[in-house]
């Protein structure tokens, strides 16, 4: 009787201090999460406080953590400053001309690579995903050439070809080798049988692509127009090479419409009035839509 009590003791024991390492684990894991969280949070509200405070709080020696009165006036004024209108009109083209383009090739070329059955396909396939081991840097210096020899430059006095800039925004970058890889092992999660059975039906490739496929991927594909949507939109490096003038995007005319030529003094609370107006669109964006890219992400099979 006595054994079998402290067996039971011992038992009791052992299910508390498993307790409580499970717990100090828990805590241990939000504690991080919290901490990470924080940082990440932080340079999204100095931004907000920014944008609500006056020029003179911003330039004071000493910063101030809240700001003194609200200046809600500073979102009106950024209209007044620049025509932020015209930079946003300039992105939603750009954005919108690469999403919508380069989500369609993205599609074709997964579809092919992931059904089709050709000789070399294995082979594209893999020069392809090498390709994605090339810095994005390397590549500036010949995109930039190929469309100088196009006339899609604008050198300052404009471009030769009319909307040139637009093209050069837009053309080079269309395809993304990381969205076709996404989609394809998609695709290829998608069973034989339903595209066997389709071609017995007398369904074509086209065809059985966007009855079938396209809407049993369709996490996938909402995954790959945010991302293709939110990287046309924060793209600042080569716009600011090929474009100029009333052709700016948002990213660039946010640089440089705030600060001042002759003394170098930078309108720092218009200048994050502007980013918060620009950033809003996209944080609703990935709020409403974030379960779309938890799952394209998880089904394609990468981890992380």
């Amino acid at each position: 009787m006595k054994e079998q009590v402290k067996k039971t003791k011992t038992i009791e024991e052992q299910l508390t201090s498993q307790k409580i390492a499970k717990a100090a684990s828990k805590a241990g894991v939000y504690t991080f999460l919290g901490v990470m969280a924080l940082l990440m949070i932080i340079p999204f509200y100095w931004m907000l406080a920014t944008s609500l405070k006056s020029l003179e709080e911003i330039m004071r020696s000493t910063p101030t953590l809240f700001p003194e009165s609200l200046r809600w006036s500073n979102y009106v004024d950024v209209f007044k400053e620049v025509d932020l209108g015209r930079y946003i009109l300039n992105t939603l083209i750009v954005s919108g001309a690469s999403t919508f383009i380069g989500t369609f090739l993205s599609i074709a070329l997964a579809f092919a690579l992931s059904r089709l059955n050709f000789k070399g396909r294995e082979v594209i396939f893999m020069i392809l995903l090498a390709t994605m081991m090339i810095p994005g840097e390397m590549m500036v210096l010949t995109n930039y050439i190929t469309v100088s020899n196009f006339g899609w430059v604008n050198t300052g006095s404009g471009s030769k070809v009319a909307f040139g800039p637009y093209y050069a925004m837009v053309i080079p970058f269309l395809v993304s080798i990381f969205h076709v890889y996404l989609l394809r092992n998609t695709f290829k999660q998608i069973p034989n049988e339903l595209y066997y059975a389709a071609k017995v039906d007398g369904t074509s490739d086209w065809k059985y692509l966007w009855k079938v496929m396209v809407p049993m991927a369709k996490s996938s594909i909402i995954t790959i127009v945010i991302l293709k949507l939110m990287g046309a939109w924060n793209s600042y490096v080569w716009p600011n090479l090929v474009a100029g003038g009333s052709e700016k995007l948002i990213t660039n005319g946010l640089r440089d419409a705030f600060t001042d030529a002759g003394t170098g003094m930078t309108q720092q609370h218009l200048q994050m009035a502007a980013t918060v107006i620009v950033t809003l669109p996209l944080l609703l964006l990935f709020i409403f839509f974030r379960k779309y890219i938890m799952s394209g992400v998880s089904r394609s099979g990468i981890k992380g």
